[in-house]
């Protein structure tokens, strides 16, 4: 199986490029300059190009607060951007899989949400994401929407690399208690768009298949609690430490709106393809010690 990944250097992506070695699949990544999802003008070409059995889209405009102000480019890449890829899978006869978010959301609800939930984006970013759901589902029929949330990895930039360089700097921290929801590594995010992939590709006459599905972390926490765990276990592994002083989102302004619940069921993911993540507090282990160790050796040369 040859996947085509949109997007180098982001964290779906290249958490795919490292697990689909352990899968025995072989993942390309392409991107900038070659795809870029600003200039649907070359985007066809470079997938036709590129040649695969399934298209994953795991590339997006995702400065969530940048995006206030950048609404054009945040809709150009997420929504515009998207559609043409789904147009271009079509075209192909491939599968495609696209990543969104739980920021489609606006997080009143009193539980996890459900793929059939009405939408609301707070923001730009939850808007130009949501924009791409429907460019998707209307471009190609023979198409999956992942909403993910919370997504971290040893790659790029994220909350547990922010927390634990924070950690060497100050002995505190304040950290918003009142938003919920379930971290998620790439790397297990990686292995189920392997296994949806292989789905895909060996039942093509499943039609639950396609469709929207949530795929996130099992279990739930708030960004205090996903930080003070992030803590003790570097703590464990002889990394950097800090106490977590819990506070409000009010306490915390930021130019976009953040979904008090971004709680996701996967119930759906479960059933359909047998796919359901780990738990998040043994994946958050898993990376915590591997970024621990890498610092380390940096250290020692």
């Amino acid at each position: 199986m040859r996947i085509i990944v949109i997007g180098k250097e982001g964290q779906v992506a290249r958490s795919l490029a490292e697990r689909a070695r352990a899968h025995g699949v072989q993942a390309v990544l392409v991107g900038r300059p070659k795809l870029d999802l600003a200039d649907p003008s070359g985007i066809e070409d470079a997938l036709i190009e590129t040649g695969g059995d399934v298209i994953v889209n795991a590339a997006a405009y995702t400065a969530v607060d940048q995006a206030e102000t950048d609404r054009e480019l945040a809709e150009a890449i997420n929504g515009i951007g998207a559609g043409v890829v789904a147009g271009a899978a079509a075209a192909m006869n491939v599968p495609l899989i696209h990543l969104s978010t739980d920021y489609v959301f606006d997080g009143t609800a009193g539980r996890p949400y459900r793929e059939d939930d009405p939408v609301s984006p707070l923001g730009v970013y939850g808007a130009s994401k949501l924009l791409g759901e429907e460019a998707v589902a209307a471009e190609a029929e023979n198409h999956v929407i992942l909403r993910t949330a919370w997504v971290y990895s040893p790659f790029g930039k994220n909350f547990v690399k922010t927390m634990l360089r924070l950690a060497g700097e100050r002995d505190e921290l304040g950290v918003v208690a009142d938003q919920y929801g379930s971290p998620t590594s790439a790397l297990d995010i990686a292995d189920g768009v392997i296994a949806v992939s292989r789905n895909l590709l060996e039942r093509p006459e499943d039609r639950s298949l396609r469709g929207l599905f949530h795929m996130a972390g099992t279990g739930y926490a708030s960004w205090a609690e996903f930080a003070t765990e992030i803590f003790a276990l570097s703590a464990r592994f002889g990394g950097p430490s800090a106490k977590v002083r819990p506070i409000a989102t009010a306490d915390y302004p930021t130019p976009a709106k953040r979904p008090a619940n971004s709680r996701l069921d996967c119930t759906k993911l479960r059933e359909a393809h047998g796919v359901a993540l780990p738990p998040w507090r043994g994946s958050l282990e898993v990376c915590v010690k591997r970024l621990i160790e890498l610092a380390r050796k940096e250290v020692t040369g």
